[in-house]
């Protein structure tokens, strides 16, 4: 039965993205979790950031977007997650710097705060294990919090392994990739190299399929940019959402995805009918593509939305 009134859990990194000019606060779980409370969803972000300025910022953002601080730790030692974002002539160049605080979320802390609320899902992606310390606060979170389980696939260079996102998937009951993570999955379980043809429609519906059977999933969501989504839900069933509105123009895809899945799971939580939450997620996130930034840095920016949504 769908209950509103159960809490999102929400896990990984809350941190700064460092540009030449700005710090803009940041990290997809934490997208996620803004999204929700801008849209009142009782959610609960589980981080860690350092005792330091950026930290504070983070806070900040918190207490901005009225989001629970239950599940907000404060490190006294490590500092606050950092990417610095390096803009060169043909685009961006991402430095995820190691060691930060969200690489030692503590268990206890964590577990004390997700068994405080109600838990209708749990998101999680794949950054924040790449530190043990976290790796284990998570799989103890897996093990201890119920409601839906939702991957975020997020395949960023030198920070996630096979292993990591082989357990994350055995751990989910749906997970959302885009289509050049699933290219990735298609090469390290069905051997498809990068100069092998593309597979045909019929093919990639069976590769997923395979997958699903594969890893226990629920669903497969994958993410096509301004073509829309398709869902690949275990029994045959798949949803192919391509005729939502795409954006007049936009000014950078930063923070799609997330806006994507904080939808989903909002929708989810609702109990809006998949196809009506698949288009929701897939307009909202084209919406977001037509600001700056992941997250609007004015909340009104939401009001359009709960209106035409209520």
């Amino acid at each position: 039965m769908i209950n509103p009134n159960k809490t999102t859990v929400i896990f990984g990194e809350a941190l700064v993205d460092d540009f030449s000019t700005e710090q803009v606060v940041g990290g997809a779980p934490f997208n996620v979790a803004r999204h929700l409370a801008a849209f009142m969803a009782p959610q609960l972000m589980i981080t860690r950031v350092g005792k330091d300025r950026n930290g504070e910022n983070i806070a900040a953002e918190f207490e901005r977007f009225a989001m629970a601080q239950a599940g907000l730790q404060v490190d006294a030692i490590e500092e606050t997650g950092r990417v610095i974002v390096e803009r060169g002539a043909t685009g961006h160049r991402f430095v995820i710097v190691p060691n930060q605080a969200y690489d030692y979320i503590a268990r206890d802390e964590a577990l004390a705060a997700a068994a405080a609320v109600d838990a209708g899902a749990f998101y999680f992606g794949t950054l924040a294990q790449r530190g043990e310390r976290s790796r284990g606060t998570l799989k103890a979170l897996l093990s201890n919090t119920g409601g839906m389980r939702f991957l975020d696939v997020n395949m960023r260079d030198g920070q996630v392994d096979e292993r990591t996102i082989s357990d994350s998937l055995h751990a989910a009951d749906v997970a959302k990739v885009n289509e050049d993570e699933l290219q990735a999955l298609f090469g390290w379980y069905f051997q498809l190299g990068p100069n092998d043809p593309p597979l045909a429609a019929d093919e990639t519906r069976s590769a997923c399929a395979a997958l699903l059977q594969m890893f226990g999933l629920q669903a497969l969501i994958v993410t096509l940019g301004n073509r829309g989504s398709v869902y690949f839900g275990a029994g045959g069933v798949t949803i192919d959402t391509r005729d939502t509105p795409s954006p007049p123009f936009v000014i950078d895809t930063v923070g799609a995805g997330d806006a994507f899945s904080a939808i989903f799971l909002l929708g989810r939580a609702r109990g809006w009918p998949l196809e009506l939450t698949l288009a929701r997620a897939n307009e909202f996130a084209g919406a977001i593509c037509a600001i700056p930034g992941a997250v609007p840095r004015d909340l009104g920016f939401y009001d359009q939305w709960m209106t035409r949504w209520r």
